[in-house]
């Protein structure tokens, strides 16, 4: 490894990206008022991003599936404890808000781990088809199911 900036560009590649698609969708999650934001979620894509990089580290050696998958596995269980934060059950006990914002945190999670193995195409790709969803999935909900009030109470 010569230590040159040329050295560093795939990898601020694969971080910069990871951080674009967290921060935007949690500049989503901003604007609807959710207890999440861009913080949070770009976070999420970062770490989840640095965590499958280190499965080949730059100039020292080979990509390591097997470890890759692993450290993928452990990504996704410690994602689950930030998800299941969000989630909260009314006083009543009759509704569960917050589920699709759990879901985004998870989502930002692949995501940030696509754009660490390199496949940031992939990860921007899907950040689009996610803000889609987030944008336009509550109208649709509403419009297919004609429920008043979904389980997140907004997209």
């Amino acid at each position: 490894m010569s230590g040159g900036l040329t050295d560093l560009a795939e990898p601020l590649v694969r971080l910069g990206t990871a951080a674009l698609v967290g921060a935007l969708i949690g500049l989503n999650r901003d604007l609807y008022g959710k207890p999440t934001g861009i913080r949070l979620h770009a976070l999420v894509a970062v770490g989840s991003a640095l965590f499958v990089m280190l499965a080949s580290p730059f100039g020292f050696g080979s990509f390591d599936q097997a470890a890759a998958s692993r450290i993928i596995q452990g990504i996704v269980g410690g994602i689950g404890f930030l998800g299941a934060g969000v989630i909260l059950r009314s006083p009543g006990g009759d509704r569960i808000q917050h589920i699709t914002t759990a879901a985004t945190i998870w989502v930002t999670a692949a995501l940030g781990s696509a754009c660490g193995l390199g496949s940031w195409a992939l990860g921007l790709v899907a950040a689009l088809f996610v803000l889609l969803i987030l944008t336009f999935g509550l109208k649709l909900d509403r419009r297919f199911h004609q429920r008043s009030e979904p389980d997140d109470l907004g997209p």
